[in-house]
């Protein structure tokens, strides 16, 4: 039955989308929305497609989730702890990276309704985390595997209620920390920890597969999976994210890119200097275009 239903979902993702160049978001609304954690309000920001029609019709939908430096660019990321209503900071729509903003482009033009959560903002850590800090007591709040995906279920919730959303095609994409969660989360929802609004598919860049990273060493999916990762990852290792996958009944479907880094989708000069990450980045689109679709 599951894999049934896999099948039918992959074949309404597979709908052709001609790629072109990855346009730049316009500044997204921002929104507050609870975490399932049942106390933290989060912030969000919603980008809406521009082509969309009014009349009630309803949108296909993705939550975005941030990875360890956080949403926002690095150019003003530094000054930022609290992120939330009524707090004033550098750090907010109008500063988000330029990976956020492109991957959010680049779901608006296909008709998806795309809302990025803010994990660390509301929590006091807007500024992220540095390489090489996963122990790093102050993470423990914003961790992957038991804070982040109530975070995920409370985007998923929130899309799920809004007229404009299919709440049935909602999918879930995350970077290194949010690719954690979104395994993590879907984990939860196969296993029977999340009783809310299904994830229709998920897409995990670049992902920690080893047990600090991860709830389980071989995955329970109820639901499409997409890994990318990089051959020369100097943050995170391709080859446990491949045993893991390996491990999953499902077949999850994996692709490693080589001479890629980690956030080789970062479209700034310094990993896009690398021959690696830009095919890896090119190709990434393509396979998101190819394995997701266009819904116009």
């Amino acid at each position: 039955m599951v894999l049934c239903r896999a099948v039918a979902l992959l074949a309404w993702l597979a709908a052709a989308a001609g790629l072109g160049a990855v346009a730049q978001a316009a500044t997204p609304e921002t929104v507050y929305l609870p975490s399932a954690d049942g106390q933290t309000e989060l912030v969000g920001y919603l980008f809406v497609p521009p082509h969309a029609s009014g009349g009630g019709a309803r949108h296909p939908a993705v939550v975005l989730l941030h990875g360890r430096a956080g949403p926002y660019s690095s150019r003003v990321n530094a000054g930022c702890t609290m992120v939330a209503r009524g707090t004033a900071s550098p750090c907010g729509a109008g500063s988000l990276t330029q990976r956020h903003m492109s991957w959010a482009a680049f779901w608006s033009e296909r008709g998806y309704v795309t809302l990025l959560v803010d994990s660390f903002g509301p929590r006091g850590r807007g500024h992220g985390f540095g390489r090489g800090t996963h122990d790093d007591p102050e993470r423990e709040a914003v961790n992957e595997k038991t804070v982040r995906p109530l975070d995920a279920e409370g985007g998923l919730a929130w899309l799920a209620a809004r007229p404009d959303v299919d709440p049935q095609r909602i999918l879930l994409q995350g970077w290194s920390n949010g690719g954690s969660t979104v395994l993590n989360t879907l984990q939860r929802q196969a296993t029977g920890r999340h009783a809310g609004p299904r994830i229709a598919a998920a897409l995990a860049f670049y992902p920690g597969c080893g047990p600090q990273a991860l709830l389980a060493r071989k995955l329970t999916l109820d639901a499409p999976l997409l890994l990318l990762l990089a051959s020369e990852d100097e943050e995170v290792s391709p080859k446990i994210c491949q045993d893991v996958a390996a491990r999953t009944p499902g077949n999850p479907r994996v692709i490693v890119y080589e001479g890629a880094t980690h956030d080789f989708d970062d479209p700034g000069k310094s990993r896009q200097s690398v021959a690696g990450n830009r095919r890896a980045r090119d190709d990434a689109f393509s396979q998101a275009a190819a394995a997701f679709g266009t819904t116009r």
